[in-house]
């Protein structure tokens, strides 16, 4: 058993943290991963009112006694929603263990009212120097998040390998590592740099449980660490996604400086949506990191998050075997 600071600040099994992936990361899915000894972050922008996200939070808590997350999307979208609204529910309703935040700077105001009901903050970065920032606003613990993630990258383009290790070195909470993490080799890799845990969400794309379509995740497992590109670089939102029909389309009209009115009729999360449901791979753009040529099988993802661990633990031992030889 793998234990860290970031096991024993959420109280879970296992230090791996469930991406939050919009769409996807709904109360059923969030509360799989819980059950499986990691920890659940459930979407809120997934719901478009705060009473679609209450009745979401009662059912994730029907499901799960165990440990789970909410994430507060600070990112710009063309469905905008006002966070204040989700954070009375989340103190309303009681039961949410931590709240992750991912974007733009947290406002200071509602993370210290979810911080003074003893809920646990956590913030994405894609620098240390965010890291550092979310450390003096009063985080409990932060995500460095590298460039071969799937999701928003940010602008520096950094990879985990070399953040982890200085955030490590300048911050005094727990450090979780993501961004083409998929395996206990990856997880192995991460502590050894200095995280206390990781955040995986390709490889839970890729889980029994998630809300894909058969026909999408057939196609994600023919996919190598090369079908991967950028885009919504012109409008300063990096995105890394899938390479399909849509994530080129979008590509090129960007590369041929049209304006986002004609972009967004690619990119619109509504396409993601149909495309989960209905089955058209192309249909729309899907958020995936570089390890998704790591992937070649569908699995419950209770053995994923377990083979993750038995894989780390064994590669710790094969290091240590190594160093007995020497």
């Amino acid at each position: 058993m793998l234990r860290t600071r970031l096991t024993e600040l959420m109280g879970i099994e296992h230090p791996i943290i469930g991406g939050c992936m919009q769409w996807i990361s709904g109360p059923e899915f969030t509360a799989a991963v819980s059950e499986a000894g990691g920890l659940g972050v459930m979407s809120s922008a997934t719901f478009p009112t705060p009473e679609d996200f209450r009745e979401a939070l009662r059912k994730v808590k029907a499901l799960t006694s165990k440990p789970f997350a909410v994430n507060l999307n600070l990112f710009p979208a063309l469905r905008p929603i006002d966070n204040r609204l989700y954070v009375e529910v989340i103190l309303e309703e009681g039961g949410v263990d931590a709240v992750e935040t991912s974007g733009g700077r947290p406002p200071e105001e509602l993370m210290a009212r979810l911080r003074e009901e003893g809920i646990i903050l956590m913030h994405k970065c894609t620098t240390v120097h965010h890291a550092e920032v979310a450390q003096e606003m009063g985080y409990h613990a932060v995500t460095v998040f590298g460039s071969e993630g799937g999701g928003h990258i940010g602008d520096a383009d950094l990879t985990f390998l070399s953040m982890v290790p200085r955030a490590a070195d300048v911050l005094d909470i727990p450090v979780i590592a993501a961004g083409g993490i998929a395996d206990g080799r990856g997880l192995a890799a991460a502590l050894a740099l200095g995280a206390e845990g990781v955040l995986i969400g390709t490889r839970l794309l890729l889980s029994e449980e998630s809300p894909v379509h058969e026909s999408v995740k057939r196609r994600l497992l023919e996919a190598r660490e090369t079908d991967t590109t950028v885009i919504l670089g012109s409008v300063h939102n990096r995105l890394r996604v899938w390479k399909n029909a849509a994530a080129i389309k979008a590509a090129e009209l960007e590369a041929a400086g049209a304006p986002f009115e004609e972009i967004k009729k690619v990119v619109a999360g509504s396409l993601t949506r149909e495309m989960f449901h209905f089955g058209n791979p192309d249909g729309g753009i899907l958020v995936c990191s570089q390890d998704i040529g790591l992937i070649r099988d569908v699995k419950p993802v209770a053995e994923i998050i377990s083979g993750m661990v038995e894989e780390a633990e064994a590669v710790m031992e094969r290091m240590a075997a190594l160093r007995r030889r020497g």
